[in-house]
C-alpha cells in the first residue's frame, strides 16, 4: 500500500474516534458561555473535563500504535503501551483491562502489533467485557496473546480478513490498523493467529522470532 493511502486511512480512523469527545468539548463550552446557574455551570465543566481526558487518552493511545512516538531508540517502555491501553478502554469503565506482559521494553514494531491488536479486540467488545492483554519474550521470540471476553463480540468480517491474510485491497479506515498489524508481523518474519468469536470470547495471538532468527519452514 502507498504510504499516503496508508496514513490517510488511519488519519480517517483518528478523526472518527476524537469526533465524539471533540464535538462533546465544543458543546460543552456553548453551552457553558450561555449558563447561568452555579450548579449547570460545575457539571459542564465535569463534562468538559471529562470530555478532554477521553481526547487525550485517545491521541496518546493513536500517537503510540500509529504514529512516531517513544523517540529515537529503537525500543519502547511497556508501561508507556499499558498507560495507554488503560487510558483508552478504562476511562469510561466498560472495558475492564488486563495487562500481562513480561518485558520492560519492547521493540517499536512489536508494540505497534499489540496495541494494534487490542484495538481490534477491545472494538470487538461492542457492550463491554475484559481485554486481557499479554507478552512474553523466550527462547523462540515473542508471543503476543489478547483476549477480549463479554456479553457480545463482534468482529468486522473486513478486519478479520485484512489481520489475516492482508492485501491492499478493499482496505478501509476501520481495517487500517488490521492492515498494520498484518504488515508488520508479516515484516518482522512473524504471522498472526485468530480463534473465531465463540461463547463470548475472542482470542488473537501474534508470534515474532528473534530478531536475526528466521521462521523455521512449515512441515509437512
Amino acid at each position: 500500500m502507498n504510504p499516503i493511502d496508508l496514513a490517510s486511512l488511519l488519519c480517517s480512523r483518528l478523526c472518527h474516534d476524537l469526533m465524539s469527545p471533540v464535538g462533546a468539548l465544543n458543546n460543552g463550552v456553548e453551552l457553558l458561555a450561555d449558563e447561568h446557574d452555579p450548579a449547570m455551570r460545575d457539571r459542564c465543566m465535569d463534562l468538559l473535563a471529562e470530555s478532554a481526558r477521553t481526547s487525550a487518552n485517545k491521541l496518546k493511545f493513536f500517537r503510540l500504535a500509529f504514529g512516531a512516538a517513544g523517540g529515537f531508540g529503537e525500543a519502547i517502555d511497556t508501561s508507556e503501551a499499558r498507560t495507554a491501553v488503560e487510558g483508552l478502554f478504562g476511562a469510561d469503565k466498560r472495558i475492564e483491562t488486563g495487562w500481562m506482559v513480561g518485558d520492560a521494553k519492547l521493540s517499536k514494531g512489536a508494540t505497534k502489533l499489540l496495541l494494534n491488536l487490542a484495538l481490534i479486540a477491545g472494538d470487538a467488545l461492542v457492550r463491554g467485557g475484559r481485554l486481557d492483554i499479554g507478552a512474553e519474550t523466550g527462547a523462540n521470540g515473542l508471543e503476543i496473546v489478547i483476549r477480549a471476553e463479554g456479553p457480545r463480540v463482534v468482529i468486522d468480517s473486513g478486519v478479520k480478513a485484512m489481520l489475516v491474510d492482508g492485501g491492499d485491497d478493499a482496505v478501509e479506515p476501520r481495517s487500517a490498523g488490521a492492515w498494520l498489524a498484518h504488515s508488520l508481523a508479516q515484516e518482522a518474519g512473524g504471522e498472526i493467529q485468530l480463534m473465531e468469536p465463540g461463547d463470548g470470547v475472542l482470542v488473537i495471538g501474534a508470534t515474532l522470532p528473534v530478531q536475526g532468527q528466521p521462521t523455521p519452514p512449515a512441515q509437512g
